[in-house]
């Protein structure tokens, strides 16, 4: 599956220094205790930069997705551009890692489409409302990610 969601024309990114000091206590707390971030399950992502070709580490937000995966949401809060993070899992899907439950697991990483994304939209969205609030500001359809444990 392609990552192909383009920016759109509407929403607003968080501050950049605000969102920078954010996800570093993030990451120390989950780290520390893993579970749960602003009352949701929280995983740290890191993938390949696109450009830099450096490890990336982004504390995300996930929910259960079929056969032991897990789904992410690549919404930043609703701005207009997608996450940087997004970029460089498209650019390496197969580079991805994950630290989750005090462990670190290697991943794949797909974009869902079509009907696959919609089951999984009412999912998450029913979860944590707050997406859809995330939606709402945003006129580009937010990306949602599979991870898939990567065999061998």
């Amino acid at each position: 599956m392609s990552f192909d969601t383009p920016a759109g024309t509407r929403g607003r990114r968080p501050a950049g220094t605000a969102m920078r000091w954010l996800n570093k206590l993030a990451t120390r707390r989950i780290r520390r205790k893993g579970g749960k971030f602003m009352g949701i399950d929280a995983l740290l992502l890191t993938t390949i930069g696109r450009k830099s070709g450096l490890e990336r580490t982004t504390p995300v937000g996930w929910f259960p997705g079929d056969d032991g995966s897990r789904l992410i949401v690549a919404s930043a809060g609703g701005a207009a551009v997608n996450p940087a993070w997004y970029y460089n899992l498209g650019a390496h899907p197969d580079k991805v890692q994950i630290e989750v439950e005090g462990r670190k697991v290697a991943v794949v990483a797909e974009q869902l489409h079509d009907a696959e994304r919609a089951v999984a939209w009412q999912q998450i969205s029913t979860a944590v409302p707050r997406f859809v609030q995330y939606q709402q500001k945003t006129d580009r359809e937010l990306p949602i990610i599979r991870l898939v444990p990567r065999s061998g």
